[in-house]
């Protein structure tokens, strides 16, 4: 907060050449890198315009290039860290044939042919325009593949590194220009004495051996050390859950009011409001899985899951839907989950309603949202208001990041605060490696859970330690999100076909709108105020909705990971009206489904039906940016598709939507292609009425490890429609009940 130090490792300072890296490219892949990035974005001559040459900021902006220090080095190693390691191999292998004349020759054909000697060129000895076009063939060609997804990588990196990095000083040399900076935060009473979940949180990153041990005594939990292996300390408890986001949170406190010595497992760190900076670079590093660069195994979409205390409830944007009533029909009617049906999952959506503080006004929007209303308004079609986890006048637009205000109610400043009140421990640099399934001479079919392994790693100056941790619980619980629960119980032996598999993204494609600040009603950045206050759900003839127009809230370096490149002034031209673009988002409930099975590797596949839906939502969106008053909309397809709207009639904007599709992804077969992205990931863990249709019961527990229950997105039986975060934690809710009646009646047996 102002005024405040942040957190360590959501602070900046990274935006100088480091001593060592450790992404392992040789100096001449680095050198062909460098070419890479000065051709995507350029320094440009600023001769004879006079709006740059004037203004210091701008001419800073348009003179400066992604080839200068530290740039292509933290490129490299942002893409090393994070990129798909198949796929990084390929880019090694391209940039290693780049930096020879042969090799460049196989890669860019005859443009690197010249008259004079040495007759054919590397790639770094090329005019930037001719790097350009090269670059351009890549991004658009059908026949080699490969190169646009070496492409693909190269731009998503090196975008977000120009626009994420930041100094000592927390500035970032382009924000000025495009009209960003990092929201400042008044300070509001005291700095908490204690921080909310002090009482019942052991941060193992900080610990050794010895001081481990003593902090888990110190929170009430029987600690011995493993005879046959001193470096393993044996944990008992009543219950274990493994993650601490919507579906764990829930978990722990439900089960720890109910008597119950409970131990939560989180791989990420614990963070306050006092600790988050708003940085997007850092924080997105340290609160999302893979730091936010987490894409499926073809590179098609984007996937955002929280991955610190608080899992997603600590970075969503606050949107706070009830499930529809369709859904819960169709859930409990066809899917034949009783759960859904009755009165009890009512009233639990009631007491998830009521501890995270929903409040269904907004007292002031922002500029993106206003856009939404007024755009619908116009047009005569109905705009809802979003509900949120905050106060009314929760005016902040950078809860992505972590909620600086200490307004937003995830599950880190509620239900983890309640279930250590009540006892819990949470462990956070914990990460959980299987779970323990043991042959029962009672069980004729299944085993029976006794717990779970886990692994910390600490590190100081003097020493590194590596512990492994035996927790015994009478109950084990994952709640690592749809994306990691199934890998986990997939390395802990689980063979159940559902598990893994039937993976819903709600798949989303973007669109933007330049409102031009001059002249115009609409005020505001669009960095600015609540990310999700008003939404509308699109018509397209069926009884309920499956598509929905809302707007994102997305930092410069994201935005830019996912504006389509066609040339290095235009994208940088597009980057300086950063500030004053709107940008909306349609959101289907998907029929398509994909697989996770091994951690990191998603594979997805979108199905027509959906996509359709996506083309609905997406020509929606521009309507709606259109009657909002935009001066230029457009869509994230990779050939820069837009449209004035000055002096541009009907007809000719049905014409453009005509065009407007939902391309397949870069590793498509096709000319054009969009880059997807997915916030809500569910159901790789789905509920069934029996082993065949689902991965567990309708209590949530596995058909194959009595005592093992599964209790996160994974679950719903298909795609929710809308924000996950009510059906999420309501569902939670009822599964926690019925693991407390299953402890219970097992104690009296």
């Amino acid at each position: 907060m102002e005024g405040r130090k942040s957190h360590p490792l959501l602070s900046g300072g990274n935006l100088k050449e480091k001593p060592k890296y450790m992404h392992g490219f040789s100096s001449s892949q680095i050198q062909s890198l460098a070419a890479v990035c000065e051709a995507l974005i350029p320094s440009l001559p600023t001769n004879g315009v006079n709006q740059i040459s004037d203004d210091n900021a701008l001419y800073s902006y348009y003179t400066s290039s992604a080839s200068q220090t530290p740039f292509p080095n933290e490129t490299a190693e942002l893409m090393v860290k994070r990129g798909i390691p198949k796929a990084v191999l390929v880019v090694s292998l391209v940039l290693k044939f780049l930096s020879t004349r042969i090799g460049t020759l196989l890669m860019c054909g005859s443009t690197c042919l010249d008259w004079k000697w040495p007759f054919i060129h590397k790639f770094s000895e090329l005019s930037i325009n001719k790097r350009e076009s090269i670059l351009q063939k890549w991004s658009r060609g059908t026949l080699v593949l490969p190169l646009r997804t070496v492409f693909f990588m190269l731009k998503v990196t090196c975008f977000y590194t120009f626009f994420s990095l930041t100094d000592e000083k927390s500035q970032n040399p382009a924000w000025e220009a495009i009209g960003y900076h990092v929201e400042k935060v008044e300070i509001s009473g005291q700095p908490e004495k204690e921080r909310p979940l002090e009482k019942g949180v052991i941060e193992t990153e900080k610990e050794n051996e010895l001081t481990l041990r003593e902090s888990l005594v110190q929170k009430g939990l029987k600690v011995t050390e493993n005879p046959k292996d001193h470096s393993t300390l044996n944990i008992e408890c009543d219950v274990v859950i493994v993650g601490s986001g919507c579906g764990g949170g829930v978990a722990a406190a439900v089960l720890a009011k109910a008597g119950l010595k409970v131990v939560v497992l989180e791989k990420g760190h614990y963070f306050t409001a006092e600790d988050y900076s708003g940085l997007e670079g850092p924080s997105m590093n340290e609160m999302y899985a893979s730091g936010g660069i987490f894409s499926t195994l073809d590179g098609k979409f984007i996937l955002l899951a929280g991955s610190t205390v608080g899992g997603g409830s600590a970075v969503n944007w606050s949107a706070s839907i009830r499930t529809p009533d369709h859904v819960l029909q169709e859930w409990s009617a066809e899917k034949k989950i009783s759960m859904f049906g009755g009165d009890e999952y009512q009233s639990a959506m009631d007491e998830v309603w009521g501890r995270i503080g929903v409040t269904e006004n907004c007292v002031e929007e922002g500029f993106q949202n206003q856009v939404v209303r007024k755009g619908c308004e116009n047009l005569g079609l109905k705009v809802e208001g979003v509900a949120r986890n905050s106060t009314e006048n929760h005016y902040c637009g950078s809860c992505g990041y972590g909620c600086r205000k200490g307004e937003k109610k995830g599950t880190d400043s509620t239900w983890l605060v309640d279930a250590v009140n009540d006892g819990a421990v949470i462990l956070t640099g914990c990460k959980a490696e299987k779970f323990l399934l043991v042959k029962d001479k009672n069980l004729e079919h299944r085993k029976r859970c006794k717990g779970v392994i886990a692994t910390v790693e600490s590190e100081s100056e003097s020493e590194s330690t590596r512990m492994k941790l035996h927790i015994e619980a009478k109950a084990s619980v994952a709640a690592c999100g749809a994306l990691f629960t199934p890998p986990l119980l997939v390395s802990s032996g689980l063979k159940n076909k559902n598990i893994g598999k039937n993976l819903h993204l709600q798949p989303v494609l973007f669109a933007w709108g330049y409102f031009p600040e001059s002249g115009s009603q609409l005020k505001g950045k669009n960095f600015e105020g609540g990310i999700i206050t008003s939404m509308n759900k699109v018509i397209t003839g069926e009884p309920n909705f499956r598509t929905i127009v809302q707007t994102a809230g997305f930092g410069p370096a994201s935005y830019a990971v996912f504006l389509p490149w066609v040339a290095g002034k235009d994208m940088k031209d597009r980057m300086s009206k950063y500030s004053r673009t709107a940008l909306l988002f349609t959101l289907v409930r998907d029929v398509g489904s994909g697989e996770v099975r091994e951690e990191g590797r998603v594979s997805y596949k979108l199905n027509k039906f959906d996509e359709e839906n996506l083309k609905a939502g997406l020509r929606q969106c521009l309507r709606i940016m259109i009657a909002a008053g935009a001066a230029e909309v457009g869509t994230f397809q990779n050939n820069g598709q837009r449209l004035e709207c000055e002096g541009v009639g009907g007809e000719d904007v049905e014409k453009f939507l005509e065009k407007v599709m939902a391309a397949g992804g870069p590793s498509s077969g096709g000319q054009y292609w969009n880059t997807y992205a997915s916030a809500h990931q569910m159901s790789s863990c789905r509920m069934g009425a029996d082993e065949r249709d689902g991965a567990v019961d309708g209590n949530g527990e596995s058909w194959e490890g009595k005592g093992l229950f599964v209790c996160d997105g994974s679950v719903l039986p298909t795609a929710v429609g809308v924000n996950p975060m009510i059906t999420i934690e309501s569902t939670a809710y009822c599964i926690s009940k019925r693991i407390a009646d299953y402890l219970d009646k097992e104690k009296q047996t």
